[in-house]
């Protein structure tokens, strides 16, 4: 069974979690971009870094910040011009079946 790597990181570094907590609250707080475009920038940038497990994370939160499928794939498309096909074939057909499956 898979973890969330969070909830580890919580668990084993509470201290350390709670400063990161604090920071990302901080980001998330700033006002020069709204949620969805934000997130859509952390999809892009946890693609381009290949960090899926993260994409799994900021998928939904981009669809409940107003994200439209299109977005998600133009996302996805864009980082083409960094990772070539890499980023395509390891992480499309899941980040869409993430998008679609996710309620709101």
């Amino acid at each position: 069974m898979e973890k969330n790597p969070l909830s580890v990181f919580e668990k084993e570094a509470p201290e350390v979690a709670s400063a990161y907590n604090q920071f990302i609250q901080s980001l998330i707080k700033t006002q020069g971009l709204d949620a969805k475009t934000k997130q859509l920038l952390y999809i892009g940038m946890k693609i381009v870094t290949g960090d899926f497990i993260a994409v799994k994370f900021h998928v939904p939160m981009a669809k409940k910040a107003g994200a439209s499928r299109e977005e998600i794939k133009d996302t996805i498309l864009l980082t083409l011009t960094i990772t070539g096909l890499k980023g395509i074939s390891h992480s499309m057909a899941e980040i869409l079946n993430i998008y679609d499956t996710t309620e709101l």
